[in-house]
């Protein structure tokens, strides 16, 4: 647990840097017999006090409420409380009968990302476009994914903050602010799914939902000590998730522990006739209850291997680089995109691989695990000349009465929607002298050279260097240095969060998981990345698990009551 020595530590930390801050200790409320039962409560434990009557689901429900609004004016990571709501889905569990069947989520209090679909509530896709007064982006149903939440017995209690359409590593949006570090205010919790980290850190939520186009669930979750989740894409539907990339976007729990992700991925996933991936599932693929495949102890045995071009730090650029575009202009992006291991990460990460041996892994380091030319496989897998179609569709079905495409929008509002997301942003559209036009993947005769080709081509490198070195999976770092303080120009400008190599599991689709990898000196936290088979997600969650069984690394922040407060004269 975080104890007074850990709060001393962070509360000299803030000092020596000139800002005066409340007391992390003597100065909170002793906490009372409901914190201590459910601060950094399970979905089992949860469960096992409503089972034994403790608690009620509303009795918790509104503790949960009670977080967030005795916190969330400081941290910003929820959005929209949905506290009407919550409330009475609460008491209708409440009013089911004793001995009544409940789903595997009974009363369990969650929160979902905000360009995400809630039947009646605003889609605000972290963007002020989507909230203008009388024409605001609400949604006419529910995602598939939040039915099937509702479903299985969440209550929803908010729609939690995210950069503008998810387009940044950053937590700014123009809808609702900054969100702040639950480790410490002044720092990112990275994006784009940076308010639901936050409040499932801060147990503002037991568990949420992120969404992931280049590394937006797992690079946050790295910052802020919780569990995220990138499922095979496919596994769950990503249907009326407002798109940034439809090709690449993804969706996938966030929780404080494996167990509970593993319960949430069990209860998301499933085909859906609006999101025509998730009928590609092979017929042995990996299916719920997840938690059958989390044995601790299991390491022992397993070989991981460790991407060379992420200790290099070569990355693959966003969206990749079409076929008709030159070599030296796609050669050039991959260059551009040069990111280092930071020094201080890198200490972290080999601790980690240290871990895992002492747990009776082998860990595989050399030059032929995934080098440089798998990255320039996996970046001609070129996605956004159908960036636009995925939009449309998202209108289509799940924009209001006012607008369901792109046109009708800008003539409702009397504005463009974000260029990016519509194909139009300068900076994706023109490569190397040729410009890429917006087109229909089903028609477009480009989708084999664009897409289909190179995919097939990175993914046979990603599983022949499985097989030819036995490995379990891949490991390696999430980001590729710590979170920086947001208080402070970064490189002369405003920061956009910690960044990331690790966009080539969306070109792939493969699934992956971040797990809590420790803390850095400061006391922000550290994460560790695996990645394996596709549709082998049950394989990958308990190795996750393992991992997390024997280091046992995340401890609860300290969150500040009042703010940072200007340093006295």
């Amino acid at each position: 647990m975080f104890n007074s020595v850990h709060a001393g530590l962070a509360r000299a930390a803030l000092l020596s840097l000139g800002i005066l801050v409340p007391s992390l200790c003597a100065a909170q409320p002793a906490p009372s017999p409901m914190d201590r039962d459910l601060i950094e409560a399970t979905v089992p434990g949860l469960q096992h006090l409503y089972a034994t009557r403790k608690y009620t689901v509303t009795q918790v429900t509104q503790w949960y409420l009670d977080r967030i609004a005795r916190y969330d004016g400081i941290y910003r990571a929820v959005e929209t409380v949905m506290r009407q709501e919550a409330l009475a889905a609460a008491a209708r569990e409440d009013a089911q009968p004793p001995g009544a069947a409940h789903g595997p989520l009974w009363g369990i209090p969650i929160v979902v990302k905000a360009n995400t679909s809630i039947e009646g509530q605003v889609t605000t896709d972290g963007w002020a476009g989507f909230t203008l007064p009388g024409k605001e982006l609400i949604a006419p149903r529910d995602a598939q994914v939040v039915a099937k939440l509702k479903a299985a017995g969440a209550i929803i209690i908010g729609h939690t903050n995210m950069p503008d359409f998810a387009n940044s590593d950053g937590s700014r949006s123009s809808s609702f602010g900054r969100t702040g570090n639950a480790y410490d205010v002044r720092f990112s919790p990275g994006g784009s799914s940076s308010g639901t980290v936050t409040a499932v850190t801060a147990n503002m939520a037991m568990l949420g939902t992120g969404t992931d186009t280049a590394n937006s669930i797992r690079m946050p979750a790295a910052t802020s000590a919780v569990v995220g989740v990138f499922p095979t894409r496919g596994l769950v539907s990503i249907a009326g998730i407002a798109p940034l990339d439809w090709m690449l976007d993804n969706t996938g729990p966030i929780a404080r522990t494996v167990t509970d992700a593993a319960i949430a991925l069990s209860a998301m996933q499933g085909s859906d006739p609006l999101d025509p991936v998730t009928a590609t599932a092979p017929a042995d693929a990996q299916r719920g209850p997840y938690t059958s495949f989390l044995k601790p102890g299991s390491l022992k045995g397993k070989r991981f291997g460790v991407p060379a071009f992420m200790l290099k730090g070569t990355s693959t650029p966003f969206h990749g680089t079409p076929a008709n575009v030159p070599e030296w202009a796609a050669q050039k992006r991959i260059a551009d995109r040069f990111l280092p291991l930071e020094e201080p990460t890198r200490i972290a990460f080999l601790k980690n691989l240290d871990e895992l041996r002492a747990a009776g892994a082998t860990i595989v380091m050399d030059d032929t695990v995934l080098p440089d030319t798998f990255v320039a496989m996996v970046s001609r897998i070129g996605t956004y000349p159908y960036v636009r179609d995925g939009m449309q569709r998202f209108l289509k079905n799940f924009g209001p009465p006012q607008y369901h495409s792109i046109e009708d929008y800008m003539k409702v509002v009397g504005q463009p929607i974000g260029a990016n997301v519509i194909g139009e942003g300068i900076g994706s559209s023109h490569m190397g002298g040729v410009t890429l036009y917006q087109r229909d993947l089903e028609t477009d005769p480009e989708a084999e050279a664009n897409v289909y080709g190179p995919r097939r081509k990175a993914m046979a490198m990603y599983l022949e260097t499985m097989d030819r070195l036995k490995l379990d999976a891949y490991v390696y770092p999430p980001i590729q240095m710590p979170p920086p303080d947001e208080t402070l120009p970064q490189n002369g400008e405003v920061s956009d969060g910690p960044h990331s190599d690790t966009g080539w599991v969306n070109m792939l689709g493969v699934p992956a998981v971040v797990v809590s990898g420790g803390f850095y000196p400061g006391g922000l936290p550290v994460g560790l990345e695996f990645s394996g088979r596709p549709w082998r997600d049950g394989d990958l969650l308990g190795i996750a698990y393992s991992f997390e069984q024997a280091t046992h690394h995340r401890h609860p922040p300290v969150l500040v009551e009042q703010g940072l407060l200007p340093k006295a004269p």
